[in-house]
């Protein structure tokens, strides 16, 4: 046996790139890759069967994701915790950034053109304000969490970026940003009846909260209160989906079959309402197969948080699961007209790039906490 065999075999499984590499969930990768192929299945019917314009860039892009995604993963934890607040500092600047010189589209200003992609830094700021919380909780003692004046700084680390996300204007991002900033401060020990009086003023103050909304806004939440109220207008989109969900039957009408989706009855169908083309065309069984992916997806970032040994990976992990939980929760929520349409779109599966690459980012991070869970972190604070 060479030394080289004896060190391999010796070594401890956690360390260097062999043994990081041997610690990767090949598993999840498997799920999310059967997640991006309902994708590519999807979008290629959207595109009228052919690869282009959004199957083709759709594997481009999850294919680059994944080589960044295992990247990641390979970076210590502890680095990535050392350098939370610088990245939660240049994801503030890019929403900055976006509110002067942003690209506008459809009546928002949410986007920076980067050539062949446009970057939504609203989507990116979710999981650097994660890693910020994270950061900021994950050496606290239980005494000091329940200090108010100690979560002064990360309430207003949550309330700027969701200001500027507001002001794009963006509410279904912006309020996903705020429940991401609280699952985060729940996981940390925040004691629930601050919970219950944030909740109580923002329940007092939602009627003049709602007169302040943009008028497409309201419009949306009067829709879905009564979406028959403007049939050919702002409720046409749920009117259609409806219609697509329930013709799908239990087995739908087939790939490449969908007549809501292939007629162009149904909008936006490669991105906000790409389940309900998956549902027409392949029924109940379809969706619940999608679904139950999608709940794997989920399901691994609970369980990353309840092995990871250091209060950091926790709290990452479960900020990371909530955020995409709320992707899948708003935009199934949304196309069955159980919410409001937001124009929130389902993760590795809606064409986008913005969504793909933060997607990827997030589950990168994800991984990095799984192969780094038993790292040791600096005591806690009193």
């Amino acid at each position: 046996m060479t030394v080289f065999e004896r060190r391999l075999l010796t070594q401890d499984r956690g360390s260097g790139l062999l043994g990081k590499l041997w610690q990767v969930p090949w598993l999840f990768v498997l799920v999310l890759c059967g997640v991006a192929a309902v994708g590519y299945v999807a979008l290629y019917s959207a595109g009228g069967g052919a690869a282009e314009p959004y199957a083709g860039r759709h594997a481009i892009r999850f294919g680059f994701g994944l080589v960044m995604m295992l990247s990641i993963a390979m970076i210590d934890i502890r680095i990535i915790a050392r350098l939370s607040w610088a990245g939660y500092a240049v994801g503030l600047g890019l929403l900055v950034l976006v509110a002067l010189h942003g690209e506008v589209g459809k009546g928002a200003q949410r986007w920076i053109n980067l050539g062949p992609l446009q970057l939504q830094p609203s989507e990116l700021m979710k999981i650097l304000l994660v890693l910020a919380l994270a950061h900021w909780f994950h050496r606290a003692s239980w005494e000091r969490v329940g200090n108010l004046f100690f979560l002064v700084p990360p309430l207003l680390a949550v309330l700027l970026p969701v200001g500027l996300i507001l002001k794009q204007p963006n509410l279904g991002t912006g309020l996903i940003t705020l429940m991401i900033g609280g699952a985060v401060f729940w996981a940390a020990g925040v004691r629930w009846w601050k919970f219950a009086l944030i909740i109580g003023a923002a329940a007092a103050i939602a009627p003049v909260a709602y007169d302040h909304l943009h008028d497409y806004q309201r419009a949306r939440i009067n829709v879905f209160l009564d979406p028959e109220s403007d049939p050919l207008g702002s409720g046409y989109n749920i009117i259609q989906s409806k219609i697509a969900l329930g013709s799908g039957g239990l087995w739908g009408k087939g790939f490449l079959q969908g007549t809501q989706g292939h007629l162009n009855f149904l909008p936006e169908k490669q991105t906000d309402f790409i389940f309900t083309m998956l549902s027409e065309e392949f029924g109940l069984v379809g969706a619940l197969v999608t679904l139950g992916l999608l709940f794997l997806v989920v399901m691994f970032a609970l369980v990353v948080a309840l092995r990871s040994r250091h209060q950091y990976g926790r709290l990452v992990a479960i900020g990371l699961g909530v955020n995409y939980f709320l992707y899948v929760f708003v935009n199934v929520g949304m196309v069955t007209g159980s919410i409001p349409v937001g124009g929130v779109p389902l993760p590795l599966i809606s064409h986008g790039g913005s969504a793909m690459l933060t997607s990827m980012v997030g589950f990168g991070l994800l991984m990095s906490v799984f192969v780094h869970r038993n790292v040791e972190f600096a005591a806690a604070r009193d």
